[in-house]
């Protein structure tokens, strides 16, 4: 069971936006024995998954499945290559391209990019919970 700030904290949405959600009847929620509203993790995974699977207009058909929409934060360009830094919620990303594609793509701080993520490694890893969370 994940309290409601828990889950927006995975979610990398404010708390106001789960209980808008929670409201709606969009995401499940129950009341914990300090009366705090809860969301079953099964539940949120469920809602995630939905949420991915929902069309995003116009994107392209490709088989990679990880997405992360995102602000530009950094761009270094040298004579060939380049470095991008995008920031997608609480997460960094940083992609090496040619100079060309950065142009191409007129990728500048403050544009709006989607890093598409396909990898054959993923490390995956479970951090400790905080004291008295209740997340599992």
């Amino acid at each position: 069971m994940f309290r409601i700030g828990e889950a927006a904290e995975l979610l990398g949405v404010s708390t106001d936006t789960v209980r808008r959600w929670v409201d709606a009847g969009r995401l499940a929620a129950t009341r914990d024995a300090h009366g705090h509203r809860v969301v079953d993790g099964v539940d949120l995974a469920a809602f995630v998954r939905a949420a991915a699977a929902a069309p995003e207009g116009h994107a392209e058909l490709s088989s990679a499945r990880n997405r992360l929409r995102g602000i530009v934060t950094a761009v270094v360009k040298d004579a060939v290559m380049a470095q991008v830094d995008i920031q997608a919620g609480p997460f960094r990303i940083v992609s090496l391209m040619s100079r060309e594609a950065v142009d191409d793509l007129g990728l500048r701080v403050g544009s709006i990019a989607v890093a598409v993520i396909k990898s054959t490694t993923v490390v995956v890893e479970r951090p400790s919970p905080p004291k008295g969370g209740t997340g599992t």
